[in-house]
């Protein structure tokens, strides 16, 4: 970690460090916020807004963002282009604890794992098969 990181980064990236291979969609009260490469990609692929923020001293960093609410949105266009999303919320309401507000990844969506009737494509074919273990045998 960067020193003079603002914890929240140190939060962010200590996240980061156990989804390398996903995009982090970071809750930010009524915001998602990606940050470094992942809001770089996002900001391509959604075609959203690419900022950045302060988060240290003098340490500006890569930021996109999508409102709270768009989520299903944006994450179907990510999930039908193959990108793995990890989905970190809030977990404790501010003012609730001292500090930061505590965050974890409550799912991780891939092409492979969508279920959600909003994230799938309605205009093709979605197949889910299904095996079942038992007394040795598969069914």
């Amino acid at each position: 970690m960067k020193e003079g990181s603002a914890p929240i980064r140190q939060q962010y990236l200590r996240i980061k460090r156990k989804y390398p291979e996903a995009i982090v969609f970071f809750r930010l009260g009524d915001f998602y916020e990606t940050f470094d490469e992942d809001a770089k990609l996002t900001s391509k692929e959604l075609e959203i807004v690419l900022t950045s923020r302060e988060m240290g001293k003098g340490h500006r960093v890569p930021m996109a963002g999508i409102p709270y609410h768009a989520l299903d949105n944006y994450l179907a266009r990510l999930i039908n282009r193959g990108y793995k999303v990890a989905i970190c919320e809030q977990v404790t309401k501010p003012g609730e604890t001292k500090g930061l507000v505590q965050r974890e990844v409550i799912r991780v969506v891939t092409p492979g794992t969508v279920v959600e009737p909003s994230l799938l494509d309605t205009k093709t074919n979605n197949y889910l098969a299904s095996l079942v273990l038992g007394d040795g045998e598969v069914g």
